[in-house]
């Protein structure tokens, strides 16, 4: 089992996981010709996707999913809440796949089993997700206003962890955005402060963590650094030990095997 991500942050989301054959992507943020570009250094084509997993309808998340799930006929998973959202990103003639999903209930894709759970955010019927190839675990946690008990118990003993740092609580207040938008992302139903993410973290079982992946960093809010250390101070790791997910990069594949 392998993951990378195409871009991560409010400029456009997409993380692809693999188990043998089977590839998914989780969101998708960018055009149908970016999401081309950015498969295409991690060596995929659009073809090699079996299928789209959207969590939300906010456009960094969902986009560019439809035109693209149209143009290259893959399959999307959604909630019937983002459903009903996101009609207005569809494509005039299309004929896309849509497989409506419960978010408490899994669902398999090839050899991917998808775990989908409810995170506080403000969209309609919004998750986040975990991916199993039976052995290994990869959890996902962007767009959260807060923790829940039931989002800590999901993300428990995950070999993966792909977790936000939105931004750091006092750059938020003392930045550029304006007194809304500060209320919004800094709320309960906005995004995860770096203490926040670490508070989340030091209340999971990780014990098995072999990678971790700070993600959706606000450009104006935040900065690498301060995510990291952020997250170190609860893993006791090596600072360099936790990953980044670049908006521009993403991150490259990172692999879970036995030799950990």
């Amino acid at each position: 089992m392998r993951f990378a991500s195409l871009g991560s942050g409010s400029a456009g989301n997409a993380l692809v996981v693999e188990v043998k054959q089977t590839r998914l992507m989780l969101d998708c943020g960018f055009s149908v010709k970016e999401t081309t570009a950015r498969l295409a250094r991690l060596n995929l084509m659009p073809q090699d996707l079996a299928g789209i997993v959207i969590t939300h309808e906010h456009d960094d998340h969902a986009g560019g999913a439809f035109k693209f799930a149209a143009k290259h006929q893959i399959p999307v998973w959604l909630t019937y809440g983002t459903l009903k959202m996101v009609t207005r990103y569809f494509p005039n003639q299309h004929n896309l796949q849509l497989n409506v999903v419960d978010s408490h209930c899994a669902f398999n894709v090839g050899d991917i089993e998808v775990q989908p759970f409810p995170v506080p955010h403000d969209a309609r019927e919004p998750i986040q997700c975990l991916f199993s190839d039976g052995q290994y675990k990869l959890g996902v946690l962007t767009d959260v206003g807060r923790s829940t008990p039931h989002i800590e118990e999901r993300l428990s003993k995950c070999d993966a962890l792909v977790l936000e740092c939105n931004h750091d609580a006092s750059m938020l207040q003392s930045g550029p955005y304006a007194w809304s938008l500060k209320k919004r992302v800094g709320g309960d139903l906005g995004h995860l402060e770096n203490l926040d993410s670490a508070n989340l973290l030091s209340k999971l079982d990780n014990s098995k963590l072999q990678h971790i992946v700070a993600a959706h960093l606000s450009a104006t809010n935040n900065t690498p650094q301060l995510a990291k250390s952020a997250l170190h101070r609860v893993l006791g790791c090596e600072l360099d030990w936790i990953g980044i997910a670049d908006q521009m990069l993403g991150f490259d594949w990172r692999t879970l095997n036995m030799t950990h």
